[in-house]
């Protein structure tokens, strides 16, 4: 996995092409650690896209056929690996955008739900393939599909495995949109300057409070929701955005 850190951007890079950049255990849980290891002090965001034709094929199908688990290491290696992949993600306090390249298959188009940003290539595919080997969605796909884009159409998806298009995906709520390949850079990089403009605390605090509020009742998650902007309104972004509104100037987040 390469992985670079420049101007506030942590970019990682899916890097097995010849495999599609399926993800084995140990690449789960290599980039579990590379998102856990990001200071909203020193990283505005994170990159996530694959190198080659495809974003991700999802897990190593490979590397299945030679494993004779128990139930019980079975779930001891996909909870440490691809279960705490989607912990991380959704505990990131740093936000994380996919740059769709390519296919995102399986858990490949779990770590695309994940994100907080998703722009895929027109030529794009989507799956949750998981059933067509006998599996079902993980890497928190069967509880953020059902949130993101309804549960009828994530029991489609969980239920077929069908493929379908980058803009069938942009309809669902997948991704944010589809734009032209020769695009997709520009379009990533848009992005990142308003996020670089944008208050990493603040938007930490955001994410939290919306993805613990997933599972709430209204009453707890409008407490919940309290409890962490109480949070935000002693930090030093909110001050400076204060003061920045009062002064009639542009907010400086960023030192």
């Amino acid at each position: 996995m390469q992985t670079t850190d420049e101007a506030g951007i942590r970019r990682i890079v899916f890097d097995r092409p010849e495999a599609l950049n399926a993800f084995t255990t140990d690449a789960a849980a290599e980039l579990a650690d590379l998102l856990a290891d990001c200071d909203p002090d020193e990283v505005d965001a994170i990159v996530l896209t694959g190198e080659g034709r495809a974003f991700s094929a999802g897990g190593d199908v490979e590397s299945m056929a030679e494993r004779e688990d128990t139930p019980e290491a079975a779930y001891e290696r996909i909870d440490e690996a691809f279960g705490r992949l989607a912990e991380e993600a959704l505990a990131s306090r740093v936000p994380i955008v996919a740059r769709v390249n390519g296919d995102a298959v399986g858990a490949g188009m779990a770590i695309v739900a994940l994100s907080d940003f998703a722009y895929a290539v027109e030529s794009a595919r989507f799956s949750a393939a998981f059933v067509r080997v006998g599996l079902i969605p993980d890497t928190g796909g069967t509880f953020l599909l059902p949130h993101l884009i309804g549960l009828r159409a994530a029991k489609d998806l969980a239920f077929t495995g069908r493929f379908f298009d980058a803009a069938e995906a942009a309809e669902l709520g997948l991704i944010n949109e589809t734009v032209a390949e020769d695009a997709l850079a520009d379009r990533i990089d848009d992005l990142l300057d308003t996020l670089h403009e944008r208050p990493t605390r603040t938007i930490g605090l955001a994410k939290r409070a919306i993805h613990a509020n997933l599972g709430r009742g209204w009453g707890d998650a409008l407490d919940y929701e309290n409890v962490v902007q109480s949070q935000a309104y002693g930090t030093q972004e909110h001050a400076e955005g204060v003061a920045a509104f009062l002064e009639d100037r542009e907010p400086e987040f960023h030192s």
